[in-house]
């Protein structure tokens, strides 16, 4: 083999393996897994989590008739409450959450409990409306202690 050649082929196999290491490391982490607590007859709650498992992320549901329990044990104030709870890490999530709503709350992990979508407004994920009708709605940031902020605003 000649010096030429062997070159050659040192430098594409020093290439393609950048590009391998480059690869990796671009790869987003998977999700953590999403345990979701609704009603067994809840369909939007159904198109919800089909909403977060469209946008990568793995969900594990529990079906039970009331969900004041968990709600109470994480800290969701009354006033939050929805149809579904779900958790997620460190985190509760109430209502329909946009998924790109909980990609930025496990990216910035802020001091709090969760996020709530109260009141489920039309055109939320999985809240869609065959016609397309949307309501302007907020997703929250729900602190420890039951104070609330706007964390997004859609719509």
């Amino acid at each position: 083999m000649s010096p030429v050649t062997l070159s050659r082929r040192v430098l594409l196999g020093a290439a393609l393996g950048a590009a391998a290491t480059t690869a990796c490391a671009q790869t987003p982490r998977p999700a953590p897994e999403l345990v979701v607590y609704k009603s067994p007859t809840c369909g939007c709650c159904t198109a919800w989590v089909d909403h977060m498992r469209a946008a990568g992320f793995r969900a594990r549901i529990i079906e039970q008739s009331d969900l004041t329990p968990i709600r109470k044990a994480r800290g969701i104030p009354d006033a939050m409450a929805s149809c579904h709870t779900a958790l997620i890490g460190d985190y509760a999530l109430e209502g329909h959450v946009p998924a790109q709503d909980v990609r930025r709350l496990l990216a910035e992990r802020p001091e709090a409990i969760g996020l709530a979508v109260p009141a489920m407004p039309l055109g939320s994920p999985g809240m869609e409306m065959p016609d397309g009708r949307k309501q302007p709605f907020e997703t929250l940031l729900v602190m420890r202690g039951g104070a609330t902020r706007v964390f997004a605003q859609h719509g």
